[in-house]
């Protein structure tokens, strides 16, 4: 007689399906009950936006549609019906410090009597320069308006001083929509992401992709010749968190000198490290270093800098390069509001007091979900750099890309999500990552355990 085969567990991520399927029926119920008024708006003006958002990514919240903000302040919203709201979202880092910071409102008042754009610099461009190598180091810096933008120029830039074509990127990597970040690795080799929109072009012919944390792969592409920059953040930050392991920067460094790539440091998600961002807690050498999102305390400003040697070498192809546009460089950026909040930020905002209370109540916050997650013996874990505090309905750690990919659980996380917006909790929604703002109170973080606590009780109750 054949031996039985066992049933397959049908669990997600620990959980009985039956369980996550009424937990996430009935918050979603709540969720529109609640907001009658936030219905109705959308219903009377949203059919003048595709799909009835601005942007379409505000579709991909998981309540049954969208929620209307009336208000925002410190480290709280209020919703069109009224409801107040735990912001630990923060514009995922937009507003990292908060909503409308004190010095930047005020810095947005006094500009705004005196020009939004001219195309020229002020002297408050001046000081923020200056403010800009206090905090992050010896670049010769560039403003954008987005990290996306930073990131394609920084490329440009790369692929000029060495002549290479490509760049070497991590699987389930994001830096902003820059066309040949936009890769996977399948099989081994390097494709276009599936779902892209209008995808023409061979992505392989300019990005190859490697798996985080696997300097060999690193080695080998590097040996083809092709790679003109190595661009990364410190922390995988896009689908689960993924920490490098010991060593791995160090290794990149070695690497990108000894094959002449340039490295590029984004740290438009792991500012939240700490004062200087990723690159000054743990000492990293990049050759190019960007930074987006919260650098101007929310106003859209990204800043792009790099070494005075890759500033000589970028100024010697100038000068050589036949005249005309340089595919660098948008009409609004560098524009004195920009300057205006950025001078305020870094002066005012992003200091070291600021970042003592975030680790502070991001510890405090990574610990109470680490303690509420083995009290349920749920087979999830915690990660958190500097402010930003992430839980994974996985076990971890995880080391890659791939890895990512498959601890990510879609029905999990949108009805928790939802289910914690419910309890007064909002929480970025691609993904389980938390910010801890120098705004954010203790009860309110007290207030986000306990949520999670409720819901993972009702979860895997025995």
């Amino acid at each position: 007689m054949a031996k039985a085969q066992p049933t397959p567990d049908p669990r997600i991520a620990g959980i009985r399906p039956e369980r996550l399927t009424a937990l996430a029926t009935r918050e979603a119920k709540r969720f529109a009950a609640s907001r009658p008024k936030t219905r109705a708006a959308l219903a009377a003006g949203s059919q003048h936006f595709l799909d009835g958002v601005p942007m379409h990514w505000m579709k991909d919240w998981p309540m049954p549609f969208p929620m209307l903000v009336a208000e925002a302040k410190g480290a709280a919203l209020t919703d069109l019906d009224g409801y107040g709201i735990d912001d630990f979202c923060l514009g995922d880092t937009g507003s990292m410090f908060g909503h409308s910071p004190a010095p930047v409102a005020k810095a947005i008042r006094k500009q705004a009597r005196h020009g939004l754009t001219y195309m020229l610099p002020t002297e408050a461009a001046l000081a923020a320069a200056d403010l800009l190598t206090q905090r992050f180091g010896a670049f010769q810096w560039q403003i954008a308006t987005t990290a996306t933008d930073a990131n394609r120029f920084a490329l440009r830039v790369a692929r000029a001083v060495t002549g290479r074509p490509k760049v070497l990127v991590f699987n389930g990597c994001y830096h902003g929509t820059v066309d040949d970040t936009m890769v996977a690795l399948h099989d081994g080799q390097t494709i276009a992401r599936p779902g892209l929109v209008g995808q023409v072009s061979d992505l392989s012919q300019t990005a190859t992709c490697v798996e985080f944390n696997d300097l060999a792969a690193v080695e080998a592409a590097l040996a083809s010749g092709e790679i003109a920059a190595i661009l990364t953040e410190p922390v995988m930050t896009n689908s689960c968190m993924v920490l490098p392991d010991p060593g791995f920067h160090a290794g990149l460094r070695d690497l990108a000198t000894r094959h002449g790539a340039v490295l590029i440091i984004d740290e438009t998600h792991t500012i939240s490290s700490g004062l200087g961002g990723y690159t000054a807690v743990h000492g990293l050498v990049p050759d190019m270093f960007v930074v987006g999102k919260c650098v101007a305390g929310g106003m859209p400003t990204a800043v792009w800098g790099m070494t005075a040697d890759l500033a000589r070498r970028f100024a010697a192809y100038d000068a050589q390069r036949p005249a005309g546009h340089s595919g660098m460089g948008t009409t609004l950026s560098a524009n004195p509001m920009q300057f205006a909040c950025l001078r305020a930020t870094l002066a005012e905002v992003m200091t070291a007091k600021a970042y003592a209370r975030m680790e502070k109540g991001a510890a405090r916050l990574a610990k109470g979900l680490s303690r509420v997650i083995a009290a349920h013996q749920a087979p999830w874990h915690v990660v958190r750099v500097g402010a930003r505090v992430e839980f994974i309905c996985a076990p971890g750690p995880l080391r890659n890309g791939a890895e990512a990919a498959t601890a990510h659980q879609p029905q999990v996380e949108a009805a928790l999500h939802t289910a914690l917006l419910n309890r007064g909790c909002l929480i970025a929604p691609f993904h389980n990552m938390m910010l801890v703002s120098p705004a954010t109170r203790t009860r309110q973080i007290d207030r986000l355990i306990a949520a999670f606590d409720e819901i993972l009780t009702e979860l895997f109750a025995i």
